[in-house]
């Protein structure tokens, strides 16, 4: 291409690191490119949080006006702030590889407690201009104060050290490629599926006028169209709900063993309990269409879930189905009782890990009032166990975060194979993370407690029942059976094994725990 071209961008520190690295890109493809910057109305007004803004576009539109005008050429955007819609005359020419969707959770030191789910000290004053990680978070942690944030992320970081903040949450993607050091805060990441990032974050979208058909042919080796399907898919979630920017929805859309996987998150406002919902399928055709029928709002709830469990008045699981009048049946159908009152603590004096399988392990093992090394780490199946760890003063350093017990033990492997492991367990249990380490794996089972079955537990009339455990299934079905017009859900696959032992047809959520099987009911009707 022999004319140079001009690059229209925002001026924060972010926007020029993206805007550069498409000049670069530009470059490795022998075109030559030059930055313009461009303010929006999104820098120029920082007094207001995002909802309060009019209109949509507020970091793009100034930006999609000169491309229009001719005085750029392209226009670099990340893909996440742009309208579903693209002005008259422009279009998305190249989409880039997409970075991490993760997000970052800046927690000041002396505001950390490691007893509370993400770790930011009770009734903490946390930053974000965003109405959906506001509506996620609370979701999590109701007693967080919410507080806008607003700025570029170097300035957000800034207000946190300055203690303006208890903590901030920022996306993975924009820290990552300005290479912030954030070495003097604790620092939590909550991947995609647990707080589901905006439709299109961690990618930049390139575009150009539609009548510039030799630069948008030029830019196709730039663009990655497997990235560009699974946005299609979010974006599209987006635009059918009629949403921008302040609309507290979340869509997450990835490819997995040749299937399209999409976590999505919708509340009406940023202090609303939001709905998730985890769909599967094998082409994303009608597939947006499909996840937004479930958020109708003229939808029917099934009256009543039964659960093999008891539940808390803060469980997420139970604020999930309350929230649309659903009655919970909360009740489980085993008791547990310890095997052993007292642990000689030579055992633990070379250990290098500790895993636990369930909430009861990690109970009945620090009732033994266990010695351990100073870096010993832990591991856990679920975050119901993470959770309880939390509670005994402990970080946890891997979460097994799949149904799947064989999946969690392959992951464990990679961190734990030729090391020392503990396993309080229960008595009985199917040692499925064992099964998957090396054999110069040193393992020690520590069976720490039994599990009772409940005699003739009566039946619900439950429209939909939750196993959460094999023994609890084991309990349910020697005395009772499923009605036809009844669903079950099982937390996992051991679980999920035993009902078909039983020829009992069920749902497995995404993952093993209460969010996971909230999304898992909301997606039965």
């Amino acid at each position: 291409m022999e004319r140079k071209i001009i690059i229209g961008t925002r001026g924060s520190d972010l926007a020029l690191w993206q805007a550069n690295f498409v000049k670069d890109s530009l470059a490795a493809i022998n075109i030559t490119a030059e930055l313009k910057i461009i303010k929006t109305q999104g820098d120029r007004i920082l007094h207001l949080s995002l909802d309060k803004l009019e209109g949509k576009g507020f970091f793009t539109k100034e930006l999609e006006e000169e491309l229009q005008a001719g005085t750029i050429d392209l226009a670099v955007h990340s893909h996440k702030d742009l309208p579903t819609e693209n002005p008259p005359g422009l279009i998305i020419a190249a989409v880039s590889e997409r970075e991490d969707p993760s997000e970052l959770l800046l927690i000041l030191k002396d505001c950390v407690d490691v007893h509370q789910k993400l770790s930011v000290k009770y009734g903490g004053i946390l930053g974000t201009s965003s109405n959906r990680r506001k509506a996620q978070l609370l979701a999590y942690r109701p007693d967080l104060d919410i507080k806008d944030l607003r700025g570029n992320v170097p300035t957000r970081v800034n207000k946190l050290r300055n203690e303006n903040y208890d903590a901030i949450m920022v996306a993975k993607a924009g820290v990552s490629r300005l290479g912030l050091d954030l070495s003097d805060f604790h620092v939590e990441e909550l991947t995609p599926t647990e707080l589901i990032p905006a439709p299109a974050q961690g990618a930049l979208a390139i575009q150009v006028r539609e009548n510039d058909t030799e630069l948008f042919n030029a830019l196709q080796s730039l663009n990655h169209p497997d990235v560009a399907e699974e946005l299609a898919v979010e974006r599209t979630v987006l635009k059918l709900f009629g949403g921008g920017c302040h609309l507290p929805l979340g869509c997450y859309c990835r490819r997995h063993e040749g299937r399209f996987q999409v976590f999505t998150s919708k509340a009406d406002d940023g202090d609303e309990f939001p709905d998730r919902l985890f769909i599967e399928a094998g082409s994303t055709e009608g597939l947006p269409q499909k996840i937004v029928s479930f958020f109708d709002k003229d939808r029917v709830f099934p009256k009543e879930v039964f659960i093999s469990r008891e539940l808390s008045e803060s469980s997420y699981f139970r604020k999930a189905l309350e929230k649309h009048g659903i009655n919970i049946e909360a009740r489980s159908l085993i008791r547990t009782v310890p095997v052993i009152t007292k642990v000689d603590n030579f055992i633990f004096r070379n250990i290098d890990w500790v895993f636990f399988s369930s909430k009861n392990a990690v109970e009945y093992f620090f009732q033994l009032e266990p010695l351990l090394p100073k870096k010993v780490k832990f591991g856990v199946m679920g975050s119901g166990s993470e959770d309880m760890l939390r509670r005994k003063g402990y970080f946890v350093d891997y979460t097994g975060a799949a149904v799947d017990t064989t999946e969690v033990a392959a992951e464990f492997a990679k961190l734990a194979n030729g090391t020392v492991v503990v396993f309080p367990s229960a008595e009985s249990s199917l040692r499925s993370i064992q099964q998957g380490l090396s054999a110069d794996t040193k393992i020690i089972d520590l069976p720490v407690y039994e599990t009772i079955l409940e005699d003739n537990p009566n039946p619900t009339g439950a429209e939909i029942l939750v196993f959460t455990s094999p023994s609890n299934v084991e309990a349910y079905f020697a005395a009772n059976l499923v009605h036809p017009d009844q669903k079950v859900i099982a937390i996992g696959k051991s679980t999920g094994k035993k009902l078909g032992e039983a020829s009992i047809t069920y749902v497995l959520p995404y993952s093993p725990d209460e969010t996971g099987l909230a999304e898992a009911v909301f997606g039965i009707r």
